[in-house]
């Protein structure tokens, strides 16, 4: 049996690569995706006070700290029982839509976007965002550049930080806005407005109108029937922050619908030994193994499922983009009939980008946002807590349990690439059938297919990995003090 090896996979955030066999007649017979890092930040957590993890666990990732930080505040405000002011929310609803509108921006442009923009089959050197930056034009760059400081400023005004914040505590936030910051985001909320209206072109002209690229995303290489999960509004709407989760079957129907609270209910993990990342599936369906269809506990949380588990998008804008996607898409512009093709949610993360921008808009015209009203000082005792935020990656949980005294006993975290995790599997297994056959050269344009499975994911592998299967792969090397090699003792 041959192996072809990829690695390591590029544009994400972690390590991994993938293992292909091959039978005697030249087919994909296996496919491994493997991630060869742990983290352990659960671990991390344990023996701390619960106050001090929105600091902490914002370490996890830096490119996307910012969700570690809301799924933890809010986690820690379950603990202490502490309905935090309307202002606080939405001076955290404010800074997280500046950061959704950053973080999808840098995949779009750097990660997902070049193999769209330059190319799947163009040179390696030229699949970058220079690549993208010479294919569509230095002032396209510019305005990458520009949407990212502006969202930086915002973020480190509101977070306290750039990078790993600080700013939301048990019961709110430690900080509110005063009243010229808010004038001057105003004119920074205008411009990602206007960004996303590029960038819509751009996908447009690119893509969309390019018939090759249109119908690799509709090939069934880059599809699966999968169960799909979000966070919604009270009217099904989309949203990052608030809500409750809504997972739909394959067909389109809400298979259940729950409070964060509750998750333990709906989702379960399962372990393989041969990977550090756990594979979450719905508890009412079962672990089925990597296949997809209704009787499979499969789902996805990602761009696109967040689309398909929605009834659309609260703001003007972003809702018309929607109807757009699933009208030329599925033929449905309600969106009741969900979009199964994978790489349909680099449209799906565009749009999102879009309703970030408004909504940051919509935030900074509500009188409140500047509000003193932004803490309250937990009293109740700490117990248990759970928090739930959309991540650009997928759904992200945070659960704490702490003693008496608030320090945590025990944490649980399902990331977005988690909860993702099994799909990423089958859609890189898949792609590698659909392309790998007896007689195809085996080139790097036809690998870099393969990665494009699992780079529509927006993968963040150094956060998700919290699983320790056996013993961890183990290297000594003793030398003596002129630096010859003494004994080697390898655990492989």
């Amino acid at each position: 049996m041959n192996r072809i090896k990829i690695d390591p996979i590029t544009r994400l955030e972690g390590h991994g690569r993938i293992d292909i066999f091959l039978d005697d007649q030249g087919e994909v017979a296996n496919c491994y995706f493997i991630v060869p890092e742990l983290r352990g930040f659960e671990k991390f957590c344990q023996g701390r006070p619960v106050e001090e993890l929105p600091r902490i666990t914002t370490r996890i990732c830096g490119v996307c700290p910012e969700a570690h930080h809301m799924a933890s505040a809010k986690a820690c405000d379950a603990v202490y029982q502490a309905e935090i002011p309307s202002a606080a929310k939405k001076l955290r609803q404010l800074l997280y839509s500046a950061f959704f509108t950053a973080d999808h921006t840098v995949h779009f442009y750097a990660l997902g976007g070049p193999d769209f923009v330059v190319g799947p089959d163009a040179p390696k050197a030229e699949r970058n965002i220079l690549g993208v930056i010479n294919k569509v034009g230095l002032e396209a760059g510019k305005k990458v550049i520009k949407l990212r400081a502006l969202a930086q400023e915002m973020i480190q005004t509101l977070g306290g930080k750039k990078i790993h914040q600080v700013t939301s505590l048990p019961g709110g936030v430690s900080k509110g806005l005063a009243e010229a910051e808010k004038e001057k985001f105003l004119a920074h909320a205008a411009y990602f407005i206007e960004f996303g209206q590029f960038t819509f072109q751009v996908f447009e002209d690119i893509v969309l109108k390019n018939s090759a690229y249109v119908d690799m995303i509709l090939s069934d290489t880059f599809a699966h029937k999968t169960y799909y999960m979000g966070l919604v509004d009270e009217n099904n709407k989309v949203n990052f922050y608030d809500g409750k989760v809504r997972v739909v079957d394959p067909d389109g129907s809400e298979f259940c619908k729950y409070e964060p609270k509750d998750y333990t209910r709906h989702v379960s993990e399962h372990v393989e030994t041969w990977n550090y990342l756990k594979y979450p599936y719905l508890k009412n369906v079962g672990w089925k193994g990597f296949v997809d269809g209704k009787q499979s506990g499969v789902y996805r949380a990602t761009p696109l499922s967040r689309l398909n588990a929605s009834d659309g998008m609260a703001t003007p804008l972003a809702q018309a983009e929607y109807e757009k996607f699933y009208d030329t898409l599925t033929g449905d512009r309600s969106g009741n009939t969900p979009v199964h093709h994978t790489l349909a949610t680099h449209w799906a993360r565009v749009i999102e980008l879009m309703y970030a921008a408004e909504r940051t808009k919509e935030l900074l015209e509500d009188p409140e946002i500047t509000s003193p009203d932004f803490r309250i000082i937990p009293t109740a005792a700490p117990t248990e807590g759970i928090g739930i935020v959309e991540a650009p990656r997928g759904t992200l949980t945070h659960h704490y349990k702490t003693d008496e005294k608030g320090i945590v006993t025990e944490a649980n975290l399902i990331v977005g690439t988690t909860n993702n995790h099994a799909a990423i599997s089958m859609s890189i297994k898949k792609a590698a059938q659909g392309l790998i056959h007896r007689g195809v050269e085996i080139t790097d344009g036809l690998l870099n297919r393969i990665e494009m499975a699992f780079r529509a994911y927006d993968p963040c592998f150094g956060c998700a990995t919290h699983s320790l299967p056996g013993q961890m792969p183990l290297e000594v090397q003793i030398f003596d003090r002129e630096g010859n090699l003494v004994e080697q003792k390898r655990r492989f």
